[in-house]
């Protein structure tokens, strides 16, 4: 099973567009799946939106009354495809955003890679894309130098990326091994990609990476991302020690 994980908050205009292209993509590739999105208290239409494909495709919400941030919703997301997951060595968790901005044409190579025993894959964006914000391509620059060794130290060229494809056995062997009571992300933004990356890498026996296009203008709506408090946010992770075990290719 391919289960699909999708934060959304007011994500109205391209929420609908994004399922009918993930349902057009898995029905070439031909493997059982589920879209699993986390309303993130969406004031505007998305819950609409998305009441209308329950039935045309294999759709679970789950609706967050306040919202709790990226960082929050990707892990609650992970946590019910963990527990939703009936062959945990075998099913794969994908972590895709729901602006549109990334291709879910994307996933298939990546899903193939785990298939031939990865454990983790993550899409390196390649930012000659379309529509490729200035502050985007800067901010991109600068999180090495903001990050130092927790970034060069990485088992892959780009620990910031959250489009991944997870077996799920490493992210229930993650969840795991955690203290009582502590979550996996406390980051956001870029921040919770990186944090995630780094709890979850020394439980894949291999990490693979995978190029993959951004097309910054579907996006209907303004960015909400902003550099200086991405960057910030980055500079609590500066002493972050990835395993020297991990292998990467």
């Amino acid at each position: 099973m391919i289960y699909i994980s999708i934060p959304v908050r007011d994500e109205e205009q391209t929420i609908g567009v994004l399922l009918w292209k993930i349902r057009k993509v898995m029905a070439a590739f031909g493997r059982p799946y589920e879209v699993v999105v986390l309303d993130d208290a969406s004031g505007d239409s998305t819950p609409q939106v998305l009441a209308r494909y329950d039935g045309v495709l294999p759709l679970h919400v789950i609706r967050s009354e306040k919202p709790l941030g990226y960082g929050s919703a990707v892990e609650l997301l992970l946590r019910e495809i963990v527990a939703r997951s009936p062959y945990p060595k075998r099913d794969v968790a994908i972590t895709l955003q729901g602006d549109f901005t990334e291709d879910p044409q994307d996933l298939v190579g990546m899903v193939k890679t785990i298939e031939g025993g990865t454990d983790l894959v993550v899409g390196i964006p390649l930012l000659d894309g379309r529509g490729v914000p200035a502050s985007h391509r800067v901010s991109r620059w600068l999180a090495p130098l903001v990050l130092g060794k927790a970034f060069r130290g990485a088992p892959v060229k780009d620990p910031l990326s959250g489009f991944r494809a997870y077996r799920v056995i490493v992210l229930k062997k993650a969840l795991r091994g955690l203290d009582e009571g502590r979550n996996l992300v406390a980051a956001d933004g870029w921040g919770a990609n990186l944090e995630l990356l780094f709890r979850v890498a020394p439980y894949a026996r291999r990490i693979a990476e995978a190029p993959i296009t951004a097309d910054f203008l579907r996006r209907e709506r303004a960015s909400r991302f902003r550099v200086l408090p991405s960057l910030c946010g980055l500079l609590g992770l500066r002493r972050t020690v990835w395993p020297s075990s991990q292998e990467s290719s």
